[in-house]
């Protein structure tokens, strides 16, 4: 077996199992499971309407680029959405099976495990998948804290010259996960100049760029940030989108990265040998799913609801707020965070997951410590019974 299997730390939810074995939930409340970020809001009927048209495409092998008409959606919906003025469906657009394969995808097909000290750069907490990609590519990953201090934003100062050097790689995540927050102007602009003083390539992760509170503000893209900063042809950069989130289909697996044309076509190469089509049943109901906005609108009503509704309720020491991005509670609590989750459960009957388990030790800390990340994708109710619970042990402690 490859020995950089090895090096692979459990995954968050395998760690979660083994903390919470042995704990018997309080039977006298219903349970409440907002551990995991699994989208729960039913799936629109026109998007499984045109899946099911679509069936006949069973029977066909698709092609790794994907159909033109499905290029060509994504390219007119990041033209609505990020107001881009050019990008070229044929040679700027590769649709993927889910944001989460290709960001683990790319890293392979990028790194070059030859050179010395190859290192991966990824926001710290993060993505796991960020630190997997890296290891089995022959990286070291290397973090950058974001913290409560800085705004829950990624510390680039962090990082001494001699180790950005060594950097083929970054991953952005905006909206974060778990915290929020979203990459301003300023903050790409500095990104970019490091990526074009030591030549590494930007993997922005905006999976949740959809699920924002402000209508009027939609979230900045990592596109959108290198028009408006006169980078024309998006060089080092590729940016990663998702319906699982943005429509409610996590189960179709259906995604897409855009950006710099060169880099695309090496990846749809390492892709046609990967093996990585997406069904065409799944492309026609993407088609559909990029070319309307009103339920992407109806989704964000569904989650502003439970913020308005869970907010209040959560005080100190909680520090709750609402995100910038996404659908999570990025919560502090008075506590160790993994033994304030074994609480939860044990009395009262809420998963939630320990903010450790989503970052590791860097710079002296471990930024997700005595922290817990809450999904809020159970039902309102749902929602609102387990922030009751949650400021009743906070309160207890």
């Amino acid at each position: 077996m490859n020995p950089l299997l090895g090096k692979l730390q459990p995954y968050p939810f395998e760690k979660l199992r083994a903390l919470q074995a042995g704990i018997t939930p309080n039977p006298a409340l219903a349970p409440v499971d907002l551990s995991i970020g699994e989208p729960k809001h039913a799936t629109p009927e026109f998007i499984r309407a045109a899946l099911v048209r679509a069936l006949d495409g069973l029977a066909v092998y698709p092609a790794t680029a994907g159909l033109p008409a499905l290029r060509e959606a994504i390219a007119a919906w990041l033209a609505r959405r990020y107001a881009l003025e050019a990008i070229d469906p044929g040679s700027q657009i590769l649709p993927v099976n889910g944001s989460r394969e290709a960001l683990f995808a790319f890293a392979q097909a990028l790194v070059d495990p030859g050179r010395a000290n190859a290192r991966v750069a990824c926001p710290n907490p993060f993505y796991q998948i960020y630190e997997g990609a890296a290891l089995l590519a022959g990286a070291t990953p290397v973090f950058l804290n974001a913290s409560a201090a800085n705004g829950h934003r990624m510390d680039f100062d962090s990082l001494p010259e001699r180790t950005w050097r060594d950097v083929q790689l970054l991953y952005a995540c905006s909206p974060a996960n778990p915290g929020g927050a979203v990459l301003r102007l300023a903050d790409w602009q500095r990104l970019f100049e490091l990526s074009d003083r030591h030549g590494f390539v930007i993997a922005a992760d905006e999976c949740y760029s959809e699920l924002y509170p402000d209508e009027a503000q939609p979230p900045l893209g990592a596109l959108e940030a290198a028009q408006r900063l006169g980078r024309s042809g998006f060089a080092r950069l590729v940016a990663f989108a998702s319906l699982s989130k943005r429509s409610n289909v996590p189960g179709m697996r259906s995604g897409f990265v855009a950006g710099d044309a060169a880099l695309l076509k090496d990846f749809l190469l390492y892709r046609t040998y990967h093996g990585s089509a997406m069904s065409l049943a799944v492309q026609q109901a993407s088609i559909a799913a990029w070319s309307d906005e009103a339920h992407v609108r109806f989704n964000r009503q569904l989650y502003a609801e439970k913020y308005r509704a869970v907010l209040p309720l959560l005080g100190a020491p909680l520090r709750a707020y609402r995100p910038e991005g996404g659908f999570y509670l990025w919560l502090h609590t008075p506590l160790d965070d993994g033994e304030f989750v074994r609480r939860l459960l044990r009395d009262y009957n809420v998963r939630a997951l320990p903010g450790s388990y989503l970052a590791r030790d860097a710079q002296g800390e471990n930024p997700g410590r005595n922290f817990v990340r809450i999904a809020l994708v159970a039902p309102l109710a749902e929602c609102v019974e387990a922030a009751r619970r949650i400021a009743q042990l906070a309160a207890e402690l």
